[in-house]
């Protein structure tokens, strides 16, 4: 297992160890305010549907997602917010792409942009790196739950690309708009996975020192931490040492 997939492993497990932190609700119910836009009724709004479900799993209690639905349909108010990809080098010239949804764009440019330069990246034009990576849906499911053979038998019938072992869960991916079709196959099957999200995945990955990989965490860490950044994908790989310490 490369040091990319331990670091998305660690990243897992502390993630559902703090999946009722407020970081988590203000993304998830900003992602249904977004896919509501589409319209309010998810049984006609994939997007919608796949947004519920991660909100779902980071315990977004309901009323709160009623909230950012009628958020979205404009029946709230509160809906003014907006989707923005901004592009950069991190320390040791790591690719990065930073996802946002705001209701100030100056606010959250500058935001991003001071942090970039504070840990000594920079950022890119709209282009610059976002060709390094490929948009998939990615559902995880707890190896305790599943097996791969079961997972492999319900989702290449259902549009299931790969599935990858990530030490104590499975990963599978697929095309992004075949996500919410197969989320729906495994829980159909019994089968409901940990998360199930868009997400941009690197083509390859450069390795790091320890050093360079410590900044470049630090980096990451502050772009997550900001309460306008949504998801932030890096293309880089650590060492065990720094690995062990993350963990």
């Amino acid at each position: 297992m490369s040091g990319h997939s331990k670091w998305k492993n660690i990243q897992h497990r502390k993630g559902r160890q703090d999946a009722k932190r407020s970081k988590e609700f203000t993304r998830a119910a900003k992602e249904i305010i977004i896919a509501a836009r589409g319209g309010g009724n998810p049984a006609f709004n994939p997007r919608l549907r796949t947004a519920i479900a991660f909100a779902k799993s980071v315990s977004l209690p309901r009323d709160r997602i009623d909230s950012a639905i009628r958020k979205g349909t404009g029946e709230e108010a509160g809906g003014d917010i907006f989707e923005i990809v901004y592009e950069g080098y991190g320390p040791g010239g790591i690719a990065v792409l930073v996802e946002a949804a705001t209701d100030n764009r100056n606010r959250t440019v500058a935001d991003v942009r001071h942090i970039f330069s504070k840990h000594g990246g920079a950022m890119g034009e709209v282009g610059s790196v976002s060709w390094m990576f490929s948009k998939k849906g990615v559902l995880s499911f707890d190896k305790t739950a599943c097996t791969e053979d079961r997972l492999m038998e319900i989702g290449l019938e259902n549009g299931a690309e790969d599935i990858v072992d990530e030490d104590d869960f499975w990963e599978v991916h697929c095309e992004a708009g075949d996500l919410d079709a197969l989320r729906q196959a495994f829980e159909d099957a019994g089968l409901e996975a940990g998360s199930a999200e868009i997400s941009m995945l690197p083509q390859s990955t450069v390795s790091l020192d320890a050093e360079t990989g410590r900044k470049l965490l630090r980096m990451i860490e502050a772009l997550e931490d900001n309460d306008d950044v949504q998801q932030v994908h890096a293309n880089f790989d650590l060492p065990d040492e720094l690995l062990e310490e993350a963990g």
